[in-house]
């Protein structure tokens, strides 16, 4: 089931000790400002709740699972303002992950690019199947991943991050990913890959969620300068996104 809702959809069910945040875009799931508004708020709200101790991220639909930033909305803006407004949404869930108090676990079923890296990136520990590749395109368009290279360089390293991101048009496959330290498991099939996260999770979920807190603070060490640096690069994304170099690209990608 996927929405068809221009503002995106976002729905969050618990289940005993675990709470499922669901996101869907009719555009591949991809964020528009007000969707990335609602899932800070939502991780915020979650990470209050003394009644769960594990967080699993997931999108909606069979294809891709996150294809980044709404292209509609980059072409609408039009000044620095708005466009530091529009990327401070991706640094604000991402900041909003990185202080959660629960434990995040994603599940990535399908293609995920961009700003849908950097989700993936901020989880914890992530499930994904061979039909999730990833790729950050944003020198294509003239923009850099500037707002999520924190999160994904703490991932993956440097060397990984450099060599995706300067080859923006190639796709990686889910078992580079793996091997880079983005993906903690990679199945062949959906079903395989749902039955093991949810066994996962139930287990984690049984332990002390007090140990589970203090842990997950020692694993976002260093990070809390994040707060500033993430919105300085939003602003830095929010002047480039103006250029007539990407204002020209965004117009043949939507062609």
């Amino acid at each position: 089931m996927v929405t068809d809702r221009n503002n995106g959809s976002l729905y969050t069910k618990i289940d005993g000790k675990i709470a499922t945040i669901e996101f869907g875009h009719p555009a591949s799931n991809s964020f528009v400002a007000e969707l990335l508004d609602r899932l800070s708020a939502e991780f915020h709200k979650l990470s209050e709740n003394n009644n769960i101790s594990v967080i699993i991220l997931k999108s909606e639909g069979k294809r891709a699972f996150c294809a980044g930033a709404s292209f509609d909305e980059l072409m609408a803006v039009s000044n620095i303002e708005e466009g530091t407004v529009f990327f401070s949404g991706f640094a604000n869930v991402i900041n909003a992950m990185r202080e959660c108090k629960k434990v995040i676990v994603g599940r990535v079923h399908g293609k995920t690019v961009g700003g849908g890296l950097g989700l993936a990136a901020s989880c914890d520990y992530v499930f994904a199947n061979v039909d999730a590749p990833i790729r950050l395109s944003e020198l294509t368009i003239g923009i850099a991943p500037l707002v999520i290279e924190p999160a994904v360089e703490r991932k993956i390293g440097v060397a990984a991050i450099s060599e995706m991101s300067l080859a923006p048009t190639e796709w990686k496959n889910a078992y580079w990913a793996k091997e880079k330290g983005l993906y903690s498991k990679v199945f062949d099939t959906t079903k395989e890959m749902d039955e093991e996260l949810e066994f996962f999770t139930t287990k984690l979920a049984s332990y002390n969620p007090e140990a589970l807190e203090e842990w997950r603070k020692i694993l976002w060490k260093n990070t809390s300068h994040w707060k500033t640096l993430l919105t300085d690069r939003a602003a830095i994304t929010g002047k480039l996104v103006l250029s007539e170099f990407t204002k020209n690209a965004l117009s043949k990608f939507k062609k």
